[in-house]
């Protein structure tokens, strides 16, 4: 059994991968795209990053090809109805983004609602001339506040506990409502879109990326929503668009962002980086030591478990 990596991260996480088969990877580098499909012919599985394209000429070129297991929860990278119609499995790894992502979301809300990078940089900047104005810095509390969920999914729902911890009422819209033993369990509100818009202090983008969603956090969102609001992106990028938010940050009309995915390829829009109101990391989502081997190990543990079938699989099931 043959499996091509496109990556070279965490080898500790992939031992038990590498000790059961014939494993092909980049030596401190990741393959490129035409190095992948001049390789790919002779392969069973494909181990892919997030930001690999899989796409049908790749799939096209792998005639032996059964699994593709992507390093990421999403998989918009991949083109899953092909792959499916051609008879070829796809993979993610769910579980061990939930809790960091969840995390940095509920960071980028207390950041922002405090201006904690935004007084950090004025400090740095200010250094010995600094003058403490008692107005000047001040921020809000999202204690008592709304949350509104975009995409009540698991990191959403890990987003909404934390969320519940720190005081914050919460509202969500997503695809399918829950049903009322969640919410109840929870202690959520499903509301349509435009409710979430008008009645939310903080709203956090945790939805998958697809045609539908595509830049859904438009002018018209932005100005639907509270001018004291702070947006939050921990998702994927282009579900904002990021020029209309530069827009709408400038002309105040939402208070903030925190955004840790961009709509270009990762990279913020120029315009945003003069902007104080907004807090900028760069897709560190699953930034952390520990869920980068959780990961890896969750992609050795679908590659195992669909050969061998002495395993769960996190499947997907389709678009």
């Amino acid at each position: 059994m043959k499996v091509l990596m496109t990556y070279d991260m965490y080898r500790e996480g992939f031992t038990e991968l590498f000790e059961r088969y014939d494993v092909t990877v980049p030596n401190k580098r990741d393959f490129t795209y035409e190095e992948v499909c001049g390789m790919i012919s002779s392969y069973d599985v494909l181990c892919s990053m997030f930001n690999f394209p899989v796409d049908k000429k790749l799939i096209d070129n792998a005639p032996k090809l059964r699994l593709i297991a992507n390093y990421a929860v999403g998989y918009n990278n991949i083109d899953v109805a092909y792959a499916l119609e051609k008879g070829v499995a796809v993979a993610n790894t769910p579980d061990p983004v939930i809790a960091p992502t969840a995390n940095l979301a509920l960071g980028l809300m207390i950041d922002a609602a405090r201006r904690i990078t935004e007084c950090d940089r004025k400090i740095r900047h200010l250094r010995k001339n600094m003058k403490i104005s008692v107005l000047g810095n001040m921020g809000s509390q999202i204690t008592g506040k709304t949350l509104g969920i975009f995409g009540m999914g698991r990191i959403g729902k890990a987003l909404c506990k934390r969320a519940k911890a720190c005081g914050m009422d919460v509202i969500y819209h997503n695809r399918r409502q829950l049903t009322l033993e969640e919410e109840t369990k929870l202690n959520v509100t499903y509301v349509s879109f435009d409710d979430l818009l008008a009645q939310s202090d903080f709203i956090s983008v945790n939805a998958p990326y697809s045609s539908q969603t595509h830049h859904i956090f438009d002018e018209k969102a932005f100005k639907a929503m509270k001018s004291s609001a702070i947006l939050i992106n921990t998702a994927r990028g282009p579900l904002i668009d990021e020029y209309a938010l530069v827009n709408s940050l400038k002309n105040n009309v939402i208070r903030a962002a925190g955004l840790d995915v961009f709509e270009f390829n990762d990279f913020p829009v120029d315009e945003l980086f003069e902007l104080e109101n907004v807090v900028l990391t760069p897709h560190i989502g699953t930034q952390t030591k520990e869920s980068r081997y959780e990961m890896a190990k969750a992609v050795s543990d679908n590659v195992i478990g669909f050969i061998e079938g002495d395993r769960k699989v996190s499947f997907v099931t389709g678009i």
